[in-house]
């Protein structure tokens, strides 16, 4: 489990917060404290680095999204997250890189981004609208939108290219079509109305749903009201179940290409095929020579000629011509294994998929967990070639790939 230090990057202390009474020794603190012990430190200063360590995870910390917990009428945090076209997933930019117009609340008490959020390129930004837990919202409006030239055609292009948009309410997803154009295609709509339905279960929120109604037509030099509403409702869904919905496969309609599945599936059986055949054909003589050589003695053995696939068997174990190279990719293939297998069962175990970022951020403390391996590997078969630049086989690879990521 996380710490709540983990979960933040900033958090203000004010009257009436309460301090998290669940932090204990986590696996960090005891990695940290082996270090520190192999490190050759002394006792008393190994406690007191535990003691900092324990310090720093205990922040004070409201019931709110952090540990999804609530108080009635306390503050629910509409994150909004990325925009971009339904039909290419991976072509994403921040909400309000549209114009879309934000709520009159600036600021508030809390933010937090993991590491796997900033790898993944998740920028939550605060929409500005006031929520409270279990006060209901009537339609009312929060913005207006001043619709000049360059702003409708940014709207236009994005309803051309079925843009939508993405949210979050307390970690749960929700997602929204910015706008829709007529049947003709000359005529764009903007959705102006977010209604809100959100369910509860005791002091826990455990679904949300979105609306979009109130289309308005895209006019130039006009002004477009932005409105919203909240409804909340009690749901007998559990909180552990709550993320059972999105794991549906209705859920998310995706078009899969039947078709070409089979054209490739059966490609591949082809080529298997013809491989096969190229391969019998070529060493079909070879093994009839190695079945003859069986009946000969010892001395016309070692006076025969190798021919064949015994020509290359010297070439087998003979060093490489770049063993620090070879030794680093053969290391970091081991490494990368090791990574993916304890992902995959950490994943099974554990529901990563309810965090955001958790896999990626669970990935990369797997990474530096096992260094080991890669060390192990790649060294010994690096000392094998008659290597003395050990220690430089670690690091090539992630040294090459660090480099080529900044640039």
């Amino acid at each position: 489990m996380r710490t709540r230090a983990s979960l933040k990057i900033a958090s203000v202390i004010q009257p009436g917060r309460r301090w998290d009474s669940r932090a204990k020794l986590t696996s960090p603190v005891f990695l940290y404290t082996f270090f520190l012990k192999i490190m050759g430190y002394s006792r008393w200063k190994v406690v007191a680095a535990v003691v900092f360590a324990l310090v720093c995870s205990l922040s004070p910390v409201d019931a709110d999204e952090h540990d999804h917990t609530y108080t009635d009428k306390e503050e629910v945090v509409l994150w909004m997250n990325t925009v971009g076209p339904y039909h290419n997933r991976q072509e994403t930019y921040k909400y309000f890189s549209l114009p879309f117009c934000a709520g009159s609340q600036k600021t508030i008490s809390h933010y937090h981004e993991t590491l796997g959020e900033a790898l993944q390129g998740v920028e939550l930004e605060f929409s500005g609208l006031q929520i409270k837990f279990k006060e209901e919202v009537m339609q009312s409006t929060y913005c207006e939108i001043e619709l000049d030239k360059a702003k409708r055609d940014a709207f236009v292009y994005a309803i051309k290219n079925h843009y939508w948009y993405q949210m979050y309410i307390d970690d749960l997803p929700i997602w929204g079509i910015v706008g829709e154009a007529d049947e003709n295609g000359e005529e764009h709509y903007l959705w102006t109305y977010k209604k809100l339905e959100i369910g509860f279960n005791g002091n826990r929120i455990v679904d949300v749903n979105l609306t979009s109604e109130g289309k308005v037509r895209l006019v130039p030099n006009t002004r477009i009201p932005m409105s919203y509403s909240v409804k909340w409702k009690k749901s007998d869904v559990k909180f552990e179940d709550r993320f059972d919905k999105y794991l549906d496969p209705s859920f998310f309609q995706h078009r899969i290409h039947w078709f070409s599945i089979f054209n490739s599936f059966m490609m591949v059986i082809f080529l298997v095929g013809l491989v096969s055949m190229i391969l019998m054909r070529t060493l079909r003589k070879d093994y009839a020579r190695y079945s003859k050589e069986e009946e000969m003695d010892d001395m016309d053995r070692d006076l025969g000629d190798e021919y064949g696939w015994k020509q290359v068997h010297g070439d087998v174990f003979r060093p490489s011509s770049h063993p620090l190279i070879f030794s680093s990719l053969i290391g970091s293939g081991c490494q990368i294994f090791s990574v993916s297998l304890i992902v995959i069962i950490v994943a099974m175990v554990e529901d990563l998929y309810t965090e955001r970022g958790s896999m990626l951020s669970t990935a990369i403390f797997v990474y530096a967990a096992t260094s080991p391996v890669n060390g192990y590997f790649g060294g010994s078969l690096y000392a094998k070639q008659g290597g003395n630049k050990i220690v430089s086989v670690c690091r090539v690879l992630p040294s090459d790939l660090f480099i080529y990521f900044l640039a």
